[in-house]
C-alpha cells in the first residue's frame, strides 16, 4: 500500500491527515492551533510532531508512506521549498526554509504548494473538477484565493503564484485591497466584504431582517447570517448576494476569456450561500462573456469542503515523488 500526509498549515490551524492516493480518501485528520506568535522555528517544530503523531495513530508502517505535502498561504519558492511572504502570520515568514526543516524532521520527502493551488489540485483531481480538461477554482473566505488548471495541468507561473483569481481587477476606482491594488474582486466579494454589505444596511436602518438575527451587533452579522435572511425572503440580504454573485462574476469572465475554463468550481465558506451565490454568478457570465461558447462551461460548488487541502497536498506530493 502507498500512502501520502497532506497538511496545511494556516494563520489559526495547522490540519493534517493520512491519504489513500488510490482511492482518493482522507483515512484520519486532526488538528492542532498553529501558535503562530511563537514564531516560524516553533511552529515548524510542532508541525513535524504533529504530523509524526498523525502516522503513529494509523496502522500503516513509515515505508507506506511516500511523502508529505505542505500547503501555506501566501508566496512560497516552491524550488527552494522556502517561504517568500506569509500575510497572515507573524513576522510574515520571509525566507524560511519550511521543506528543509520538515525533511530533516520527519525523513521523508517534503514538498510545498500555497494553499488555494493545493485546493484547486484537489477538486480538480478528486473532487468538483474530474473530468475537466481546463479549470478555474475560486476559493472564497477572508480573502479569495484561486487556482488555474489547463490541458490537465496546475498552472504554476512564477513560483507557483499564477492563478491569484480573486486579484482580477474588476473596478480601477474600487476599494483598496488587501494586496495593495485597488478594486480586486477580493475587495468587493470576500467573507469580509459581504458581511461589511450586511453590517452598512442595518447602519442605514434599512428594513432587513440581518438587524433582527444579528441582535443589531455589527460583529455577528457574517456570510451565513446575510445567506439565512436571505433563505427567509429578505429582499435586502438576497441584494447582497446578487451584488456578490455580479462582482465574482465578473471576474469569472475574465478568466473565461483568459483560458476557457470548461469548469469553475467555487469553494471556502462563502460557498456554503449556494444557489444564492452561483446563480447571479451564472447570470453575470452570460451577461459579459460573448466570444467564448457557454454551452460547454459549467459553475459548480467544490466537493471536498475542508479535506480538499488535504487531498490536493497528498497528490502534489505524489506526483513528486513518484519513483
Amino acid at each position: 500500500m502507498t500512502f501520502y500526509i497532506g497538511c496545511d498549515l494556516g494563520g489559526t490551524n495547522i490540519k493534517a491527515g493520512l491519504v489513500d492516493i488510490k482511492e482518493g480518501k482522507v483515512l484520519q485528520s486532526d488538528s492542532i492551533p498553529t501558535k503562530a506568535h511563537k514564531g516560524p522555528d516553533q511552529v515548524l517544530r510542532r508541525m513535524g510532531a504533529f504530523i509524526q503523531q498523525v502516522i503513529e495513530s494509523n496502522d500503516v508502517s513509515r515505508e507506506e508512506i511516500k511523502g508529505v505535502g505542505i500547503s501555506a498561504p501566501g508566496m512560497l519558492d516552491l524550488e527552494n521549498g522556502i517561504s517568500l511572504f506569509m500575510t497572515n502570520l507573524p513576522g510574515h515568514w520571509i525566507d524560511v526554509p519550511i521543506q528543509d526543516t520538515l525533511q530533516q524532521s520527519l525523513k521523508m520527502p517534503v514538498e510545498i504548494l500555497n494553499d488555494v493551488r493545493a485546493i484547486t489540485l484537489g477538486e480538480f483531481t478528486f473532487g468538483a473538477g474530474r473530468g475537466a480538461i481546463n479549470m478555474a477554482c475560486f476559493a472564497i473566505g477572508t480573502g479569495i484565493g484561486g487556482g488555474i488548471v489547463v490541458n490537465g495541468q496546475l498552472v504554476l507561473g512564477i513560483n507557483g503564484q499564477a492563478g491569484e483569481l480573486g486579484h482580477i481587477t474588476i473596478d480601477i476606482n474600487g476599494p483598496r485591497c488587501n494586496c495593495g491594488n485597488n478594486g480586486c474582486v477580493e475587495a468587493f466579494a470576500s467573507a469580509p466584504a459581504i458581511a461589511n454589505m450586511g453590517a452598512k444596511a442595518v447602519q442605514q436602518g434599512r428594513a432587513t431582517k440581518i438587524g433582527e438575527l444579528s441582535d443589531y451587533d455589527l460583529n455577528k452579522i457574517t456570510p451565513a447570517l446575510i445567506a439565512k435572511a436571505a433563505n427567509m425572503g429578505d429582499e435586502v440580504a438576497i441584494q447582497i448576494w446578487e451584488d456578490a454573485g455580479h462582482y465574482i462574476g465578473t471576474g469569472i469572465a475574465a478568466a473565461i476569456v483568459t483560458f476557457n475554463p470548461t469548469r469553475i468550481v467555487i469553494s471556502g465558506g462563502v460557498a456554503a450561500a449556494g444557489e444564492l451565490l452561483l446563480q447571479p454568478i451564472r447570470r453575470t457570465i452570460k451577461d459579459r462573456v460573448h466570444l467564448v461558447p457557454l454551452d460547454d462551461i459549467e459553475v459548480v460548488l467544490g466537493e471536498l469542503g475542508n479535506e480538499a487541502g488535504i487531498l490536493g497536498m497528498a497528490q502534489w506530493a505524489a506526483l513528486h515523488t513518484q519513483e
